[in-house]
């Protein structure tokens, strides 16, 4: 392939790029979309479970993706009592559960259908600077490389983002920010279609247990452990085997696919724009880091950002400053709840299995009619008032 210009080039393929791919050239940008593997959505590295009441804002319609469309979530204590919640309630990843590469392939046909070109095994390997200014990437194909400039270049290139580093973002992250992740689909199991659900305390330090149902018999079986409470990375398989080895229902199955990596359970990134250029989705460290869960967030991000992209087209600014419309639009769309949630997740990551017994037995036989702290630590007082002054510095 020879140099080439574009108006807006997308680094990745996920969800949150072919998002923003598709709305820039929805509103009228010429637009190319690469990503480094051969195939979109493969191998997936995802639990496979997401809320669904965000797809019509983004305009993404419920298709074959779909394996189960469950009722709600059960979130069970270390010593298994449990607590049902609908899935209005549940969080980012109840509602649907999916197959994940078939998603994410779908969403890049719908980019392409709005007239998105999609180059394949495609890796940038460095951003083109002029000045201070990112006016597109180096990038290597077959073992050729060549040169894609673009007035906006927005880098979508997930968890592992080199992008955002090349183009002088801060994206450290702190080992307490990072949860390593392990899963099987397993066939032959006894899981419940109805429910996702999520198992807590120190089956799995600093995150979970998942079982995620995809049909009768068959679920993905999952662990998430936060990374600073690990030996080695084979300890958080260590978990999950001996957490299957403890449920009969799970350890007569039989383990069909195995994935593993990183997610980020950090705060949100407080620059996310620098002069033609934008961070989106998990690279911009959107995954919620109470759950892990990244698909809405960076799907509802990603529509703001081609929009943004394609005004800045049109205006011929692709100033930083231009750009603060896409900063200032994901944050009041999802600050709020990504960094309540990464507070969250401070505060959870030292409780004792003690205290999440008496939590989830003290909801069990209440009624609430709105899902929030306030009204789960009135509920948990009124049973156990020890326990609501550990969060007295969380309120």
């Amino acid at each position: 392939m020879l140099d080439q210009k574009t108006d807006v080039l997308v680094i990745g393929a996920g969800p949150a790029g072919s998002m923003t791919a598709k709305w820039a050239a929805k509103h009228g940008a010429k637009v190319l979309m690469i990503e480094k593997r051969q195939e979109i959505g493969s191998p997936v590295r995802c639990g496979e479970g997401m809320s669904k009441e965000w797809l019509p804002e983004v305009g993404i319609r419920p298709g074959k993706w779909i394996n189960v469309e469950v009722e709600g979530a059960r979130i069970f204590s270390p010593s298994e009592k449990v607590f049902e919640i609908n899935e209005k309630d549940a969080g980012n990843e109840v509602g649907y559960v999916v197959e994940r590469d078939g998603f994410d392939k779908q969403l890049a046909i719908d980019a392409a259908n709005e007239g998105v070109d999609v180059v394949l095994k495609t890796a940038a390997v460095a951003v083109l600077k002029e000045g201070k200014r990112i006016v597109g990437a180096r990038v290597k194909q077959f073992g050729e490389t060549f040169e894609i400039r673009a007035p906006i270049t927005i880098g979508a290139d997930g968890f592992e983002s080199q992008v955002g580093r090349w183009a002088g973002l801060p994206t450290n992250l702190q080992l307490r920010d990072m949860d390593t992740c392990l899963q099987y689909r397993m066939t032959n199991v006894d899981c419940d279609t109805r429910y996702c659900d999520f198992y807590l305390g120190k089956v799995a330090p600093g995150g979970y247990v998942w079982v995620f149902p995809k049909d009768q018999g068959l679920a993905n079986v999952g662990i998430g452990v936060q990374v600073s409470q690990l030996k080695s990375m084979a300890e958080a398989r260590s978990y999950l085997d001996a957490w299957i080895d403890k449920h009969p229902g799970y350890a007569k199955g039989k383990k069909i696919d195995i994935v593993g990596g990183g997610v980020s359970i950090s705060a949100p990134l407080k620059q996310t724009v620098t002069d033609g250029f934008m961070l989106v989705g998990d690279a911009a460290r959107m995954i919620d880091p109470l759950t892990g869960g990244g698909i809405a967030n960076g799907c509802i991000a990603g529509k703001i950002c081609g929009e943004v992209a394609a005004r800045a087209v049109e205006a011929n600014d692709p100033s930083a400053a231009f750009l603060q419309a896409y900063e200032k639009g994901w944050r009041a769309r999802l600050e709020e709840k990504l960094y309540r949630n990464w507070l969250a997740k401070e505060k959870l990551c030292t409780i004792p299995d003690e205290t999440f017994d008496k939590i989830i037995d003290a909801l069990q036989d209440v009624r609430l009619e709105k899902l929030s702290v306030h009204n789960i630590l009135k509920a948990v007082h009124e049973k156990y008032p020890e326990v609501t002054k550990e969060f007295e510095s969380f309120l």
